[in-house]
């Protein structure tokens, strides 16, 4: 049985399984590389923008741009290790089909379960910051929703319970109507537009193509905006001191700043969708990438140059600036800005989730309904309309908190395995030969031989050149430390594992060094984030076990 847990797909049945569907599973060829790239700001400018900026401001204070650039640097190795992949595997599935060929079944099957975290509950707290900027526009126009239709069940019984009157939550408990015993709390714009986005999905790639090329253009003028007039309200005196809380404050933020950038592997689910996916993919993913970290550093150093950090830890900080600066028609501005962006990820998103579901149910680890193609629009439809009800009814009854944490967790996880699936596939040509020599994207292979163990050992010298005692305090292990020193110590030694392996396997550098740097970004997970995570997981293998071990593709072939 352990045997059969590992099998894996070779990357010649997995391109031959996705050809032989015939014309009713073929998706519709429209995307090129400026598509993608669109597509890749559309996922990633969006709520860590609008939203999760503020918290990581608060935490990191200016200095917070450090763990952009960190974040930037681990999404960046990882792209290229998702761009190996889709060259030699240009098929629907991202993550979960590059595990199925390098690590095996049940490594593939928690990897399309992380996903649907990063993917369809991610959209949860997309749905949720888009309601609030939504409703401040409607406000803006002279209209205005209650409070009870306007934010969600959990948030409001908090207020209600911590009895903060006044609050917008204290309020829509007690205002709002009853059926039976139950109050009607809901954040209606939240719901309404997550049916509005799996409808555009369900129709058809084109459209939404269309409709997000013109959404990423909107948003990145308003941005440029943003930041041309933030500048004329910069004080330099708000980046003193410019890291308030340590570098431990900067960590804090991971989640925050982590969620920013998810949305760049969202590009790799297109690939059935790409004129040429081997070509187009690695480009969409890095232009987008690179794009987008630039915009953030900028924004950061904008927003803590505008007004002192510690203002800056709300839901909408770069409305909440302008407010603080008198600048009140910025805030109609940035609204929509906010609105479209937000659109845009939740469009991104909610295309990428089915088309995983799709791989998924191909290999026969779900229903052969979530493969079937919709005859007239081309796209999974069933899968569609299952992620619509996936993200839309836990909008009734969780918060944006705990999903954004629940989500960055799941992705890094994700990261983790691709890296390391590229490690495992090595330099393998037969597969490749499938593809006729198609191939136009390459890894470049750089010897971690010595690099690897020299930059280990300069980071150890480094660190107790400036912190003589920080080992020794790792060591000492007690209940108020040992959520951080725990992973810490386990991310210490996976640096000397790596080291061992790339002197003597001759490992290639970027993979391990896109390996190390996703391992260092979990090490700033709490303890909550990792109980919820393997909860989900052990959930995840349950589902398996009782469906897909037995219903496997490979399974029946055995």
């Amino acid at each position: 049985m352990i045997k059969s847990l590992f099998r894996k797909k070779t990357i010649s049945s997995t391109l031959l399984t996705n050809e032989a569907g015939g014309a009713h599973t073929n998706l519709n060829k429209v995307l090129r590389a400026k598509d993608l790239t669109f597509f890749g700001i559309a996922a990633i400018i969006g709520g860590g923008t609008f939203s999760a900026i503020g918290n990581a401001c608060y935490n990191g204070g200016p200095a917070v741009i450090f763990l952009y650039i960190i974040c930037a640097v681990a999404c960046g190795f990882t792209a290229m290790c998702y761009a190996e992949f889709a060259s030699r595997v240009p098929v629907s599935g991202s993550a979960y089909t590059y595990a199925y060929v390098s690590f095996g079944e049940l490594f593939a099957w928690i990897i399309g379960w992380a996903l649907l975290m990063e993917y369809s509950i991610g959209n949860i707290y997309i749905a949720f910051s888009w309601s609030g900027y939504f409703t401040n526009l409607l406000d803006a126009i002279g209209l205005h929703l209650p409070e009870y239709l306007s934010i969600n069940y959990k948030e409001a019984h908090r207020a209600f319970l911590e009895n903060k009157i006044g609050s917008e939550g204290y309020w829509a408990w007690t205002k709002a109507p009853q059926l039976a015993s139950l109050k009607i709390i809901f954040d209606l714009p939240a719901v309404a537009i997550n049916v509005l986005i799996t409808a555009l999905v369900y129709i058809g790639t084109k459209e939404s193509k269309n409709i997000s090329n013109a959404m990423v253009v909107i948003k990145l003028a308003i941005i440029v905006l943003v930041i041309l007039v933030g500048v004329f309200y910069i004080n330099i005196d708000n980046w003193s001191p410019f890291m308030p809380n340590g570098f431990g404050g900067v960590m804090a933020a991971v989640s925050g700043v982590f969620f920013a950038y998810i949305g760049f592997d969202a590009v790799s689910t297109l690939a059935e969708e790409c004129e040429n996916p081997q070509r187009d993919l690695p480009k969409g993913m890095m232009y987008s990438l690179i794009i987008c970290t630039v915009v953030f550093i900028v924004l950061c150093l904008v927003l803590t140059g505008m007004a002192s950090y510690t203002l800056l830890g709300v839901s909408d900080p770069l409305a909440e600036i302008f407010k603080l600066k008198g600048v009140k028609w910025m805030l109609f501005v940035v609204s929509v800005a906010a609105v479209v962006a937000m659109s845009s990820v939740l469009l991104v998103f909610q295309m990428g989730q089915p088309r995983i579901w799709m791989a998924m149910s191909r290999d026969g680890l779900l229903p052969k309904k979530f493969s079937s193609i919709h005859p007239k629009y081309k796209t999974p439809g069933f899968s569609t309309v299952v992620t619509g009800f996936v993200v839309g009814l836990p909008l009734f009854f969780t918060d944006e908190k705990f999903v954004l944490d629940f989500t960055s967790i799941g992705t890094l996880f994700a990261f983790v395995l691709v890296c390391g699936g590229v490690l495992m596939l090595g330099e393998k040509k037969q597969d490749a030969e499938h593809e006729g020599g198609k191939n136009k994207f390459k890894l470049p292979y750089i010897n971690a031989k010595y690099i690897i163990p020299a930059l280990v050992f300069f980071s150890v010298a480094l660190l107790h050149f400036f912190q003589p005692n920080y080992i020794q305090e790792l060591l000492r292990i007690n209940g108020t430390n040992a959520q951080k020193n725990i992973p810490m110590l386990v991310f210490m030694l996976l640096c000397v594992v790596l080291s061992v392996l790339s002197f003597i396997k001759n490992l290639s550098l970027i993979p391990v060094l896109g390996l190390l740097s996703c391992c260092y970004l979990l090490t700033g997970m709490e303890a909550s984030n990792w109980a919820w995570f393997s909860t989900w997981l052990f959930l995840g293998l349950i589902v398996y076990f009782s469906y897909g071990y037995k219903k496997s593709v490979l399974a029946k072939k055995a």
